[in-house]
């Protein structure tokens, strides 16, 4: 029996992801009272029908929610394995699609939307420190939201942790949900060369121009020993994904290129790996 406990900011996509782990062959329990979780889960592990559940818990269920970390330890107690997904975006990126859906907020502050926001998430705090898996959705497409979700939980990844390797534009912000950042700043920039700049790390001509220099191999060598060292501890740990972001100025030449080495020897070494290239279509700028 597989347990996933579902949780987060409101609107970061829950829905969403509940949809996408039906399709993965779990049974969701939506808009669950925490204290019912152990009860349900000893249910569910009677019924061999379910090999994979998901509970979502968040502050539908009002005060509730303060509840849950306690009914997760009792859920423990019990000899339920269970991982704890939190789902998360930023204040600006709630706030749009709070105001493109009209919904209303389920802290509803008088204060208004940022302010029920920014209640919520100080009172979840505890739960995104707890969490074994979280996922920022701030500049996630659906479908990129899917693909993470299986690279995490599908039995049919070759890897006991899902790791994603993040090229992105220091300009536009450190990716939130980053667990290792790379800086890749210092090494030969192809936007000043006119035949390179248009192009991205993707392409041949960019990736041997930033590697002519010989400190970048050395560079990406003791990077890739670094993470071939750190993975099997992190997997020893039970942590059920990483992800590991490079960055560069824009985003589109020196991190893409470094992502795409860091890939070729990942994937070498046996890890399934998912490429994820956030800024490549925006600005000029690598």
């Amino acid at each position: 029996m597989r347990f996933v406990v579902v949780t987060g900011l409101s609107g970061a996509g829950k829905s969403q992801t509940v949809k996408y782990l039906e399709d993965m062959g779990f049974f969701c329990i939506d808009n669950l009272p925490p204290v019912l979780m152990p009860k349900l889960a000893e249910i569910v592990s009677a019924n061999m029908k379910y090999e994979k559940v998901a509970f979502v818990i968040d502050m539908r269920v009002g005060e509730m929610i303060n509840e849950l970390s306690d009914d997760l330890a009792r859920l423990k107690e019990k000899g339920y394995e269970y991982k704890l997904l939190f789902m998360q975006a930023s204040d600006e990126v709630l706030v749009k699609r709070y105001k493109e859906t009209r919904r209303s907020h389920p802290m509803n502050s008088e204060n208004g939307l940022l302010s029920s926001i920014k209640k919520e998430r100080k009172l979840l705090s505890g739960l995104l420190d707890a969490a074994d898996v979280v996922i920022d959705t701030s500049d996630l497409a659906v479908g990129e939201l899917g693909a993470r979700l299986r690279d995490i939980f599908s039995e049919d990844t070759k890897n006991e942790m899902a790791i994603n390797l993040l090229a992105f534009g220091f300009k536009y912000g450190i990716p939130a949900d980053a667990d290792l950042v790379f800086d890749v700043r210092c090494f030969p920039n192809p936007f000043y060369d006119d035949e390179l700049r248009y192009k991205t790390g993707n392409d041949k001509a960019v990736q041997d121009f930033v590697m002519s220099g010989g400190d970048a191999r050395v560079f990406l060598d003791k990077l890739c020993d670094m993470l071939l060292m750190l993975f099997p501890l992190y997997i020893g740990e039970g942590k059920a994904s990483t992800t590991v972001a490079i960055g560069c100025t824009g985003g589109k030449h020196r991190s893409v290129t470094f992502v795409n080495k860091v890939y070729d020897a990942l994937t070498k070494a046996g890890y399934s790996v998912n490429r994820i290239y956030r800024d490549i279509e925006k600005g000029r700028k690598g």
